[in-house]
């Protein structure tokens, strides 16, 4: 008995699990990732990442793969990856945690304003409060 994946909706995956993949880009020092994209090749070694380390469900290990070929795209955003070069390496958990638990369209992928807006706000938490979204700022 199959269990169907669907796209217009993918489900949300652990922060834990949706780092598998980013943590292999790390590894194999192309931790720019989300600043420079990703090859195919790249993409089919990340592939086989996943399915090496997860275990379990694959429409689960598929809804992984989805998310981060969406994590990777939402930073093609000026936006994004301005704030990338501008917190470095430290905005990446924090991007991963935002891509597992933020609904996914694989047909649109992730809103850049609206995922901008859910990182600044973890940024903000993270940070004491210190960074704040630019439609916050006036309370």
């Amino acid at each position: 008995m199959s269990n169907p994946l669907d796209v217009s909706d993918v489900p949300l995956v652990g922060p834990h699990e949706l780092m598998v993949p980013m943590q292999h880009m790390i590894d194999t020092e192309r931790g720019l990732a989300l600043l420079k994209g990703v090859s195919n090749a790249d993409l089919r070694q990340v592939d086989a990442a996943i399915w090496d380390d997860l275990s379990g469900d694959p429409a689960r290990r598929v809804a992984v793969l989805l998310r981060f070929r969406a994590l990777v795209q939402v930073f093609r955003a000026r936006r994004l990856a301005e704030l990338f070069l501008d917190r470095g390496f430290m905005l990446i958990a924090p991007a991963v945690h935002v891509a597992a638990r933020m609904r996914l369209n694989t047909q649109w992928g992730f809103n850049p304003l609206k995922f901008e807006r859910e990182l600044r706000d973890l940024l903000a938490q993270l940070d004491g409060g210190a960074e704040r979204s630019p439609d916050r700022l006036t309370a």
